[in-house]
């Protein structure tokens, strides 16, 4: 084991912390766009105040390290996790803009199973941020992330399918396929986060 002075603040983990909150809040707009009975304009518009106060958190992570002499880990790891999570936000934020634009009138009722993989994601995630103070009891999350980012692979998959038997208008598969690839790519992204923790850790060991 590696000896690293660390610094006794938890700045740096209260704003990943606060960082993965705002994916807790993205999902759930989420989930509320893709209801029958949302008002997709408001669903948006507050959408849109969630991903810029998730931006303001990265920008305050990268700040952070910039002004930091010592950092609790590697400044690279440091950028590579802030990005990634304000990646799934941008993600999550895509789908809710891409329905509101496509004046999507209906959406495939599978999408909520991605949505709730997406919810799932990002209660591990906020769940597991603080313990990156003492790197310890990590192990579960990546885990539990990439068996659920297989769960979503799935779901894409069959999304996918759904779209191309020939019951749906030709216009409205290419909305709906843009849909289905950035909820795709939420989830790609939480996995993402999982092994850059996975790698800190380990490298942090």
């Amino acid at each position: 084991m590696r000896f690293r002075i660390r610094p006794l603040d938890s700045v740096f983990f209260d704003l990943f912390t606060e960082a993965a909150q705002h994916l807790v809040i993205g999902s759930s707009l989420l989930a509320e766009m893709l209801s029958d009975s949302s008002d997709p304009e408001d669903v948006a518009a507050r959408m849109r105040a969630a991903e810029h106060d998730a931006d303001e958190t990265a920008h305050s992570l990268i700040r952070r390290v910039n002004t930091t002499f010592v950092t609790p880990f590697d400044r690279e790891d440091i950028y590579a996790l802030a990005s990634a999570l304000d990646d799934v936000m941008d993600s999550m934020d895509e789908v809710v803009d891409l329905v509101l634009l496509y004046k999507v009138a209906e959406l495939p009722a599978d999408l909520s199973l991605q949505v709730e993989v997406l919810q799932r994601c990002a209660d591990l995630t906020v769940a597991a941020m603080p313990r990156l103070r003492t790197m310890k009891s990590l192990d579960d999350f990546w885990i539990e992330i990439n068996r659920l980012e297989n769960v979503g692979d799935r779901n894409h998959r069959r999304s996918l399918a759904a779209l191309f038997t020939g019951s749906i208008p030709t216009l409205e598969v290419l909305k709906l396929k843009d849909i289905v690839e950035s909820l795709e790519e939420a989830v790609d992204g939480f996995e993402r986060v999982a092994n850059i923790v996975e790698q800190i850790a380990l490298k942090e060991s």
